[in-house]
């Protein structure tokens, strides 16, 4: 990769363009920034879901994915780069058969809602998918691997399904529940 930070304002930018890693400059307002954005705040959000209780397994699962959207940062910043591997995806897989075989088969649609930590991860959720929707847009004007697209689809899954694990994780040895929206067509239907 380019040059580490070893200085923060450096006044570069206040023309409303940035630098990529490659040394070429871009708008502030290109999709490529976006979808760098939108990456880093994704990593930002899992940041303050760390802050919050939760099984180890979880945690470890989720310190693992801000390392690869670091990842996916970089490779985003730098074109024509990659940093991001397939494996990355299929540890998202893996977690998502993992943790998904736990949870009871869904028979309604669910709230973002909850204990804290899981709607914490339902934020997460909705910022994955609009990161993926800014790589999918860079993707259509440049050219682009496809596993980030994919790593952001997977981890939006992956978030839902972490939701519902932190909304039944309590350490008091009881277990909690995912919140269900209650649909007025399906009552009337019951």
């Amino acid at each position: 990769m380019a040059n580490r930070l070893t200085q923060i304002a450096t006044r570069t930018g206040d023309s409303g363009t940035t630098g990529l890693g490659d040394n070429s400059r871009v708008s502030k307002n290109s999709l490529r920034v976006h979808a760098m954005g939108d990456v880093d705040e994704l990593n930002c959000h899992i940041g303050v879901l760390l802050c919050e209780d939760m099984p180890e397994g979880v945690r470890a699962v989720l310190v693992e994915i801000q390392h690869q959207l670091f990842n996916l940062g970089g490779e985003l910043s730098i074109p024509g780069f990659e940093l991001l591997k397939t494996e990355a995806v299929l540890a998202l897989d893996e977690a998502l058969e993992a943790y998904n075989a736990d949870l009871p088969r869904l028979q309604e649609f669910i709230l973002p809602a909850g204990s804290r930590a899981a709607a914490l991860a339902h934020v997460c959720r909705t910022v994955a998918r609009r990161a993926e929707r800014a790589v999918v847009a860079l993707g259509n004007e440049e050219a682009l691997k496809e596993t980030p697209r994919q790593y952001l689809n997977r981890l939006s899954d992956l978030m839902f399904v972490l939701a519902r694990v932190l909304n039944r994780y309590r350490t008091d040895g009881t277990v909690g529940d995912d919140v269900y929206w209650k649909s007025e067509r399906m009552a009337r239907a019951g």
